[in-house]
């Protein structure tokens, strides 16, 4: 048995793994709901090659394994994080995806899918008002995405070589910014830290301020980073308000829209998200919440062309593409990239657009359920117009809260119920996310019922 596919006549066993690997998967699938969202225990098959290859009988056994101790996002009560089930779709496009092997380096290597991403990243851009300029390139995962957007902004501000150079972002923004400080050869204090208001807002006034302080010091500010859904609450900072004073200043204004972007492309939830319109850049994570296969994360840019100016190396042993286009792999820091925009489209394309809108409002509709059923005179809630929420007991000390989050956890877990345990502020809450569409009003009882007798 040839390990490749014949490119000369129907590979019959290829298909018999294929049709077998799709089975099992797809068993898998039916089984979730009677397991739970975590594995109780498992086995893993070897993790290197043996001297000599072994048969697809074996591959499919190992294979099981893996199946066997994974994580279950369709179990109807796995809310932990924001990682909904994968649309059926955009699994058919992940394995066409690897099949094609095509390369967004370049054209050239991914003709049709070339041009596929720059249409699909256009759509978005006029989605979310970015205007006639904007264009956009696939990342593997948000963190990537707000990393180039750092570094064009600092290009586009001629602060490249300036290790004095600064940026602003909310208490609450993503991890990822901390990492982009270290990649990009910053200090820690680079980042400067904006106080939330008790909503988990950025503080516009204390922004303004301290933007007039840096310029005193002699400092220059490269990017203002606002947060469209933060990761333990979903607060919206003032996207109006930030994007009128960088334009006053002058600065990039970048949108880690990574959770709450997407709402931006129905014209019902998009009010939640308004100002969105005016970034220079914006992070989209349609894999958060639409059900697209990991890993599906968007750069969008309001002038496209910062993209090429920005990392444009030219690519010698590629032809040129006739035009103002460029490679993909001119575009972004990632060379070699899988066609992920390819799942992305063909999800998009299985939802329609009334698809997506239900989507957006059912895990709103979720939140808001749990949210009303939960007793406020024993928890605290902290959330914001989108599918997150989280809780504590009202005056636990750190202490006790803690206890009570590792106990709570656990319990729920005996119930099948998967939440994470974050710490925010001065303690550790429990974190529900509304995303799953698998998850019932019925469930959300359990839940509620389940927490509020978590405290006597």
């Amino acid at each position: 048995m040839e390990p490749f596919a014949s490119p000369h006549n129907l590979d019959r066993e290829l298909h018999s793994l294929l049709a077998e690997a799709s089975s099992n998967l797809c068993d898998w699938f039916a089984e979730s709901g009677s397991q739970g969202p975590m594995p109780d225990s498992f086995d893993l098959p070897k993790a290197f090659p043996d001297e000599k290859g072994v048969s697809n009988k074996v591959l499919l056994n190992d294979l099981q394994l893996l199946m066997n101790g994974s994580y279950r996002p369709s179990h109807p009560r796995a809310l932990a994080h924001l990682d909904p089930p994968p649309l059926s779709a955009s699994i058919v496009g992940e394995l066409i995806c690897a099949g094609l092997n095509n390369n967004l380096l370049a054209e050239e290597l991914s003709p049709s899918l070339t041009c596929l991403e720059r249409n699909l990243c256009k759509w978005f851009c006029q989605k979310l008002g970015l205007g006639d300029l904007s264009g956009g390139v696939a990342a593997s995962g948000g963190s990537l995405s707000n990393l180039m957007a750092l570094v064009i902004a600092r290009n586009i501000s001629g602060l490249e070589n300036d290790p004095s150079a600064v940026f602003f972002a909310s208490d609450d923004c993503h991890v990822s910014f901390l990492k982009s400080l270290k990649i990009m050869g910053l200090k820690q204090e680079s980042l400067q830290k904006v106080p939330t208001d008790e909503k988990g807002k950025l503080d516009i006034s204390y922004l303004s301020s301290n933007l007039k302080k840096i310029k005193s010091q002699g400092k220059k500010c490269f990017a203002v980073v606002a947060t469209a859904g933060t990761t333990v609450r979903g607060a919206i900072d003032p996207l109006s308000e930030i994007s009128q004073l960088c334009k006053k200043e002058k600065i990039w204004l970048h949108v880690d829209g990574a959770i709450g972007g997407i709402y931006g492309l129905s014209t019902i939830t998009s009010e939640i998200v308004q100002g969105l319109d005016s970034a220079d850049s914006i992070t989209v994570n349609p894999q958060k919440l639409l059900g697209i296969a990991k890993t599906s994360s968007l750069l969008l840019v309001a002038n496209k062309n910062h993209l090429s100016s920005t990392f444009s190396t030219g690519l010698p042993y590629a032809e040129p593409i006739a035009g103002n286009d460029f490679h993909g792999g001119e575009l972004g820091i990632q060379g070699t990239r899988s066609a992920e925009s390819l799942k992305l489209w063909i999800g998009l394309r299985q939802l329609g657009e009334e698809g997506i809108e239900k989507i957006l409002l059912e895990s709103i509709k979720r939140r808001c359920y749990l949210e009303s059923i939960i007793d406020s005179s024993k928890f605290k809630i902290i959330s914001g117009p989108l599918h997150l929420l989280a809780l504590t007991p009202i005056n636990y000390t750190y202490s006790q809260a803690s206890d009570w989050s590792i106990k709570t956890r656990n319990s729920l877990l005996v119930n099948n119920f998967m939440l994470s345990r974050p710490i925010y502020g001065d303690r550790y809450y429990l974190k529900a996310v509304m995303g799953n569409p698998n998850t019932k009003f019925e469930d959300l009882k359990i839940l509620a019922n389940l927490i509020n007798h978590s405290i006597i």
